[in-house]
């Protein structure tokens, strides 16, 4: 096993102009390291990047300039071992519609090169919960089962790394919880899982380590929980005993919002005020409190944070 899956660096690719469009630099130097054995969150939003880095890591798209390891192999000099060592599931449901779903993963692995004795087509389909439509055409599938199918396709070679492209988008909860528990197996047996999703609630749960991207760039890379704990501000839920006065003094920074349960959320950052301080105003203002609660940030602030307009942190 190579300490990193994947290595890239100085990774860039600009679309020549079409028509009156002018060129457009899709990666403007991306330089990123995967670890092996990870789940590994890529993020960002519509039109970052993410689908261009996927697509030059496939080698679906030729990259600018740059140089990019998979699994230890140099695309530009071993570009077959490369494709070997990862296994993409794309976001758009692409299949034949004329083979059954067992036919789909043969041709799948035929194509890889995978001789037939060593072929784990039954064994794919049970973990893709699809074994009792082996022989259905893909055509008559849901679009729930096609996605299954696509993650069937992606495994067919063993690879080393497997990116999942926007995995759950549209599925409905069974198929979602389906898939990761499939997914936590693979990476418990090794494999390394890149992920694309636009559900921040999944990263934050399944992802030792995350990037984002924004106009082409990192803007950041962390792991997880260091990720969370850059945003500072947390949020006290006060239910009083009694309606609240219009007006609350409040240390500086506090802002307050007014809650349909009748909930008073006083939010601050933690490095200029402490939750005794909102305490002690609401006591001193008169305040009788019921219960307390806090609540932290989620990734879904950091990402907005980093993501808005102008912001570039590392």
């Amino acid at each position: 096993m190579t300490a990193n899956a994947i290595e890239i660096q100085g990774l860039r690719k600009t679309y020549r102009a079409m028509g009156n469009q002018p060129p457009k630099e899709a990666l403007k130097g991306i330089d990123l390291n995967i670890p092996a054995g990870s789940i590994f969150g890529l993020l960002g939003p519509n039109g970052a990047g993410k689908s261009t880095l996927i697509n030059i890591l496939a080698g679906l798209v030729l990259k600018t300039e740059g140089r990019v390891k998979i699994w230890g192999f140099d695309q530009d000099v071993n570009p077959r071992q490369s494709r070997a060592a990862i296994g993409i599931m794309p976001q758009e449901l692409n299949m034949d519609p004329f083979f059954t779903a067992r036919a789909a993963l043969e041709v799948q692995a035929g194509l890889y090169g995978v001789p037939k004795a060593q072929r784990r087509t039954e064994e794919i389909l049970a973990l893709i919960g699809l074994t009792d439509k082996a022989d259905a055409w893909a055509r008559s599938l849901s679009g729930g089962m096609r996605r299954r199918l696509l993650l069937g396709k992606a495994l067919v070679h063993s690879p080393q790394i497997l990116v999942l492209d926007e995995p759950t988008a549209g599925v409905d909860i069974e198929l979602r919880q389906m898939l990761w528990t499939n997914v936590r197996k693979l990476n418990d047996e090794g494999m390394t899982i890149i992920l694309t999703t636009h559900y921040l609630e999944e990263a934050e749960e399944m992802c030792d380590e995350i990037a984002i991207i924004n106009h082409g760039a990192v803007v950041v890379r962390d792991r997880t929980a260091n990720l969370l704990a850059r945003i500072d501000t947390k949020t006290l839920v006060i239910q009083p005993e009694a309606p609240a006065p219009a007006d609350i003094p409040m240390p500086d920074g506090v802002t307050l919002d007014r809650r349909r349960d009748g909930a008073l959320a006083f939010t601050y950052h933690r490095n200029r005020t402490s939750a005794n301080a909102v305490l002690d105003a609401l006591r001193n203002g008169g305040i009788t409190i019921r219960d307390v609660a806090s609540e932290e940030a989620d990734l879904e602030d950091v990402f907005l944070s980093l993501t808005s307009s102008g912001t570039a942190a590392r």
